[in-house]
């Protein structure tokens, strides 16, 4: 008997909220590697690097691994009710870790590719306080 708590409320937000991750991950993926459309490619606040055609195999292969991870997860947790086929992520406790660990892996990976492609620029001021022009 299904009960209505809490937790199978997160459970289901959570299997649900797979489903257009991995739609946005794997179109992302598409655009850049079929399309060549860099447009998404390493984002600080909305700007794109210098040089994104430098930056897109990295950002395609992190949207590649996430989204293929997801859709992985979504037909495994299928496949078992629906044929009774035996799969990794019968149990909860498993699905639900690889759909965590993919999307923490896909927020680290892309703002570290991110943080990689815009790098810092130390600017020295000319007119330092304390110090005198001459």
């Amino acid at each position: 008997m299904l009960k209505f708590d809490i937790s199978s409320v997160i459970t289901w937000i959570l299997f649900l909220a797979l489903f257009p991750m991995a739609f946005i991950w794997l179109r992302r993926a598409y655009r850049i590697f079929v399309k060549k459309n860099y447009s998404e490619v390493a984002l600080k606040r909305g700007e794109a690097p210098a040089d994104p055609a430098k930056w897109a195999p990295a950002t395609g292969i992190v949207n590649l691994l996430a989204g293929g991870t997801a859709l992985v997860t979504i037909i495994g947790v299928l496949l078992y009710p629906a044929t009774g086929i035996s799969t990794v992520f019968k149990d909860y406790r498993n699905w639900s870790a690889v759909a965590g660990v993919t999307i923490w892996f896909k927020v680290f990976a892309d703002y570290i590719v991110s943080r990689q492609a815009h790098p810092f620029i130390i600017k020295k001021n000319k007119d330092q306080p304390g110090k005198e022009k001459g």
